[in-house]
């Protein structure tokens, strides 16, 4: 009786293992592990990014006078962003234009004279020399008025200031950051086995994070080469209608329909 019972307890033991075994391996979790794979090989994390964006330097020494613009406006190309105090500079290119007017009077004449061989050859070549020189003075004075007036590359928004008025700036020092937010680009990174489908165009939809809406967008242009280390890709997308609600800096997943 013993061993009878002993039998029926592992036939039954016997039973509930295969009868697992068979759940754990048929149709409905291979199913589900196809459709996770399918999921996971279509979707990809991306940025949005501004196609234009600068930092903007001091050329020259001054103090800043002006800021026209604060953190997150708007501004068109060739607007002022930064004015320094130039009145040192303005003067300096007096002077060089002074000194310019004299030494070039001092060449003509010594032309005139050289006609009549009153004037030596050396005389002649050395007030031309100085005539030059003085002229090189007022190009670099006028760079130097120039660089008094930080103006926009392109028309966009500011995003951080450097520098606050009434501070005294060095060649090199930032004074302004921007962007150009009217044509905002996804960068994507994908797996390098996606080079296998993906094509310039190919159609994506885009959710961002911040909003959690989906948005329409295509692929621009594919990276030239793979990152050995990582196995990715880079890739370009571009929003088929710009919503006015996304921002530089948004993140999201980019969702690809299966390409076979």
């Amino acid at each position: 009786m013993r061993y009878r019972w002993r039998s029926s307890v592992m036939v039954v033991v016997f039973l509930t293992v295969v009868a697992v075994s068979v759940s754990a391996t048929g149709g409905s979790k291979g199913d589900r592990s196809v459709h996770v794979t399918r999921q996971e090989s279509g979707i990809a994390r991306g940025i949005v990014k501004a196609t234009a964006q600068a930092v903007l330097y001091a050329q020259v020494q001054g103090r800043v006078s002006q800021l026209p613009y604060k953190e997150g406006q708007r501004f068109e190309k060739g607007h002022t962003l930064v004015q320094l105090d130039c009145d040192k500079y303005r003067a300096e290119l007096a002077v060089a234009i002074a000194e310019h007017e004299v030494k070039d009077k001092v060449y003509r004449n010594n032309v005139e004279l050289g006609k009549l061989n009153a004037v030596s050859e050396l005389d002649l070549e050395t007030s031309a020399a100085e005539a030059k020189k003085t002229f090189a003075s007022i190009r670099i004075a006028e760079v130097n008025v120039k660089g008094c007036q930080i103006v926009a590359p392109f028309g966009g928004r500011v995003v951080s200031l450097m520098v606050n008025e009434h501070e005294n700036v060095f060649p090199n020092d930032k004074l302004i950051s921007l962007l150009d937010d009217s044509s905002l680009e996804i960068e994507l990174v994908l797996p390098s086995s996606s080079l296998s489908w993906i094509r310039r165009k190919s159609s994506f939809t885009f959710v961002v994070d911040e909003t959690q809406r989906r948005y329409r967008a295509k692929i621009r242009e594919v990276g030239a080469s793979i990152d050995p280390a990582s196995q990715t890709i880079k890739a370009t997308g571009a929003f088929e209608r710009l919503p006015p609600e996304i921002l530089a800096g948004m993140s999201g997943s980019a969702q690809f329909v299966e390409q076979r």
